[in-house]
């Protein structure tokens, strides 16, 4: 099969798509054929080797943990599932860019009817972590939220689910986007110079939590704004969180099936929307991450092995 590979920390030019022996399901795991699979910047810092320290890199290194795929084979002992059916689930192999991948029975969800091959490819390590920093910061319908990167992959599920507690929801976010947030009943800010005077007009002078996907400075600008430090949650400063004492669920915070599951039903049912950015084929992996590193994508970039 066919399965991106890179042997050395670097810049995209060391992504390459080659043949490796198709893995064999082991006891619990199903095999799936891979219909999409989403794109993380996070596998972007692992691949340059910024996270070392914090997730090393084996090499020969796969990547990607979001998959989307038909069953094709299983392990005498995997449950609940049956060759033919179409899952959406998640690897913590760094696997997942591949024509197949094996993947724990305990990892997968069935696919709902109505849910795209696309989203449901790419909806595990954002709606986890989107997930994860809702409960975090735990939003009532009195409270007012702020989200940075509002637009993003992580972001605008973040804003949708705030706002399904019932929150008032302010996203940063570039101006461009400003309409796609109001559509989905967030007060759209401008980040940049004099962003903290923004949120207070917005906010009318109270914020009461803060969801940092970005980090650069943002954590410290909660703190500014009066935030308490337990309802702040970053996914990327870890410095500026562990210096204030707030939060930083992500991922794996609710890394489960059961929140997967609850997330691709509100999907296909309409209630939470995963914007698709771009899509790629395999082979055009390095132009996929060409793409994200770019920045401000609204949305999912999702391959298609």
């Amino acid at each position: 099969m066919k399965a991106v590979r890179f042997h050395e920390y670097g810049g995209i030019d060391v992504l390459r798509v080659e043949e490796v022996p198709r893995p064999e399901p082991g006891p619990a795991q199903l095999l799936v054929e891979v219909r999409a699979a989403g794109i993380q910047p996070g596998e972007a810092h692992i691949r340059s080797g910024a996270l070392h320290a914090r997730w090393p890199a084996t090499f020969p290194s796969g990547q990607g943990s979001d998959l989307a795929g038909v069953v094709v084979a299983l392990g005498p002992e995997a449950r609940g599932f049956a060759v033919g059916d179409e899952v959406l689930g998640f690897t913590h192999r760094r696997a997942s860019h591949a024509q197949y991948v094996a993947v724990d029975d305990v990892h997968v969800v069935h696919r709902p009817d109505g849910l795209s091959w696309d989203v449901a490819g790419s909806l595990y390590v954002a709606g986890s972590t989107a997930y994860a920093t809702v409960f975090a910061t735990d939003p009532a319908p009195s409270d007012t939220v702020v989200v940075s990167g509002a637009a993003g992959g992580v972001g605008s599920l973040a804003v949708q689910l705030a706002r399904r507690r019932g929150a008032t929801v302010i996203g940063l976010a570039s101006t461009p986007n400003h309409a796609w947030l109001a559509r989905h009943g967030v007060v759209p800010v401008a980040y940049g110079d004099g962003v903290a005077d923004r949120i207070r007009d917005a906010a009318g002078g109270r914020v009461d939590a803060f969801i940092d996907t970005i980090g650069d400075g943002y954590v410290d600008l909660a703190v500014s704004l009066g935030v308490r430090p337990e309802r702040i949650d970053t996914i990327r400063d870890w410095a500026a969180a562990a210096r204030v004492g707030a939060r930083t669920y992500g991922e794996g915070s609710a890394a489960s099936a059961v929140v997967l599951g609850e997330l691709a039903r509100l999907a296909a049912r309409g209630e939470l929307e995963v914007p698709i950015a771009h899509s790629f084929p395999l082979a055009a992996v390095r132009e996929a991450f060409a793409e994200l590193a770019q920045g401000h994508t609204h949305g999912k970039i999702v391959l298609h092995p």
